[in-house]
């Protein structure tokens, strides 16, 4: 699917960078653009895998010039650099804003000018019903991608298609609740939980990397793709760890939720699911096509559609729950970590390794 093309990764030194990278700088891709604001994980990057297919390129997707120098060479652009970390954003919401919706626009721009094929952006659950600033400029992000493929239609412009997808909460990631978790037991230590009832779905950043490739693939400009990731409650999660470590020191500790956390996220919304498709793995939410003219008679069944009051059935996504083997399976299989010093310390095996195949699960949750 990408023999010959010259990929671009923004944020590309982060954890869904080195997942696609794992998984196709073996194969017959032409070039990977790496680009990313991190001097030094680059420099940690480029001497671990020592791949004259790797490009690197210093800069900030807030730059436009920067951005629009880098994507010369693109063919496909996966859009990965984000501010993520809720706390951090919600004390600093007006960067958030300038680096995930303007920094999107920036990275849109550059590649309708240039005649890039796709572009692919990493959203979030967090921006369905947004409680914080990271949450709300990710919302905003995607609303700035709809816009710009609605005037690509109106344009005429068919070399461009941009799409999105929905990040649940990726396995052991940087920051993650269960790198806290794994190492709060492995110490012996008691496991601080935010409230055993947050319910939180979980993928691992290879599954990121599968929604990517098939958001790309299928679909059409505008469109959303998710993932049904895994659905656990926290409590739940920290029980399985247990499990997994066979941990003397089971206590919990409640230390209350922090900065512009939800007690439950979801990944789509209530007037999403009216245009869902279902996909098997994979959820489609196709572009509202409608324009401002809502009394326009071409507009009428498009607007019966999508209205929420009506008898319009309503796709019941149906997401499998956390198991004990689900945890086991991600911790043998997360081959790929949050790129940070220590894991690129350690030499690649550049294993070219794909999702998982997971056990049936039993029990299902509707969302």
């Amino acid at each position: 699917m990408l023999s010959n093309k010259t990929i671009l990764l923004t944020g590309g030194t982060g954890s869904f960078g080195n997942a696609f990278i794992e998984r196709f700088i073996d194969t017959d891709v032409k070039k990977i653009i790496i680009f990313s604001r991190d001097e030094d994980k680059q420099d940690l990057m480029r001497n671990k895998y020592k791949s004259t297919k790797l490009k690197f390129v210093l800069g900030n997707v807030r730059d436009y010039d920067i951005v629009h120098d880098a994507m010369r060479q693109a063919d496909i652009v996966f859009h990965a650099a984000a501010l993520k970390q809720v706390p951090s954003c919600d004390f600093a919401p007006l960067e958030a804003v300038k680096t995930n919706a303007m920094g999107t626009d920036n990275v849109i721009r550059a590649a309708i000018d240039h005649g890039v094929e796709h572009v692919i952006c990493l959203s979030t659950g967090k921006a369905v019903y947004p409680v914080n600033a990271m949450g709300l400029s990710k919302a905003l992000m995607e609303k700035v991608i709809i816009n710009r493929a609605r005037q690509l239609e109106e344009e005429g412009n068919t070399t461009t298609t941009l799409k999105y997808i929905r990040y649940s909460n990726v396995f052991a990631t940087r920051g993650s609740a269960i790198n806290i978790f794994t190492k709060q037991i492995k110490e012996g230590k008691p496991v601080t939980l935010t409230h055993p009832e947050m319910k939180r779905s979980i993928m691992t950043v290879d599954e990121a990397v599968e929604l990517a490739l098939f958001a790309m693939e299928n679909g059409e400009s505008g469109d959303l793709f998710v993932y049904k990731a895994r659905r656990t409650t926290l409590k739940n999660l920290a029980e399985l760890l247990f499990e997994v470590y066979d941990a003397k020191n089971r206590e919990i500790q409640v230390i209350g939720p922090r900065h512009g956390e939800k007690m439950e996220e979801t990944i789509l919304s209530q007037d999403e699911l009216v245009r869902a498709i279902d996909l098997g793995s994979f959820v489609r939410v196709p572009r509202d096509k409608r324009g401002l003219n809502y009394i326009n008679k071409d507009n009428l069944e498009e607007n019966k559609r999508n209205n929420l009051n009506n008898d319009a059935v309503r796709l019941e996504m149906k997401v499998p729950s956390l198991t004990l083997d689900d945890v086991r399976i991600m911790i043998d299989k997360n081959w790929v970590k949050e790129c940070d010093l220590e894991e690129l310390k350690k030499p690649s095996d550049k294993a070219a390794q794909k999702v998982p195949n997971w056990p049936e699960m039993a029990h299902v949750e509707t969302m």
